[in-house]
């Protein structure tokens, strides 16, 4: 039986979903306490929908539900202002999230949570290595960390726009192949994680060099740029291998289990 794994970025989804249970009974941007369990109530059934929905569409072989550790994670230490001023998960939906992940267990979703990465390490690690077997996977995220990661056997899908997020989605928005992402936001930046760029260069300009010269290092090494650009890039270089670092996606952290172990079981998730 051909594998089909869906990876799915679990807090992506959740709070996602959280943010649209929460907005009717929010009250000058504050939650009362007495709808506290009713939103908590209704977001953990509307996560029970999104992914029967998930499967039914894509009907995977194999799916994990993947999330963030509760530490910092190793780019904190690396960087202090990483994700500086992104908004927290609220403490009451941090403390619902085992008993989501247990309504997933009871819809054969088993939750993968990490002790040190992201969920996007993890996930990244997973698809990789099952792709490089020529199988398939589907990551379930908005995160456009994972579009660099887009190839014949891994694909992304965007489950609130319902859509597949593929090569003609990276060219019509960031006007470079997947492969480029990485090395076009080293140069721009990315304001979602608050990891900084080469000031002055935005995304037009980053595209046209990525396109021109095909890569950050051929970029770097070319001796025919304007001698402005030059002395931007000579005046960031630590601030560029810093940015190409946290930007990175870790693809070899151990895993400690088989794919054995998150197979669907077809008959029981039929009668689901």
């Amino acid at each position: 039986m051909p594998v089909h794994l869906v990876l799915i970025d679990a807090l992506n989804l959740i709070r996602r979903i959280y943010a649209v249970q929460e907005r009717p009974f929010l009250l000058n941007n504050e939650l009362a306490e007495n709808t506290k369990q009713q939103v908590l109530f209704n977001t953990q059934q509307a996560c029970s929908l999104a992914l029967n929905k998930i499967l039914e569409l894509l009907n995977p072989s194999h799916a994990l539900a993947v999330f963030d550790s509760t530490q910092p994670c190793w780019r904190y230490q690396l960087y202090p202002d990483y994700k500086k001023g992104r908004k927290k998960i609220p403490e009451h939906l941090a403390n619902k999230l085992s008993d989501i992940q247990d309504a997933f267990m009871h819809q054969q979703i088993d939750s993968l949570v990490s002790e040190q990465d992201e969920a996007d390490d993890l996930i990244a690690t997973l698809a990789i290595k099952v792709a490089l077997k020529g199988q398939k996977v589907t990551v379930i995220s908005t995160d456009k960390c994972f579009l660099s990661l887009l190839n014949q056997n891994i694909h992304v899908y965007d489950y609130f726009n319902r859509r597949f997020l593929d090569n003609d989605y990276v060219k019509e928005k960031f006007d470079v192949t997947p492969e480029q992402l990485m090395d076009l936001w080293t140069l721009t930046g990315d304001s979602t994680n608050k990891i900084p760029g080469v000031a002055g260069i935005g995304q037009i300009t980053a595209s046209k060099l990525l396109n021109q010269y095909g890569s950050l290092n051929s970029i770097l090494a070319a001796s025919d740029l304007k001698a402005s650009l030059i002395e931007k890039l000579k005046q960031h270089q630590t601030q560029i291998q810093l940015s190409k670092q946290l930007l990175q996606l870790k693809q070899d952290i151990p895993l400690g289990f088989n794919l054995k172990d998150i197979r669907l079981n077809t008959v029981l998730h039929a009668m689901t």
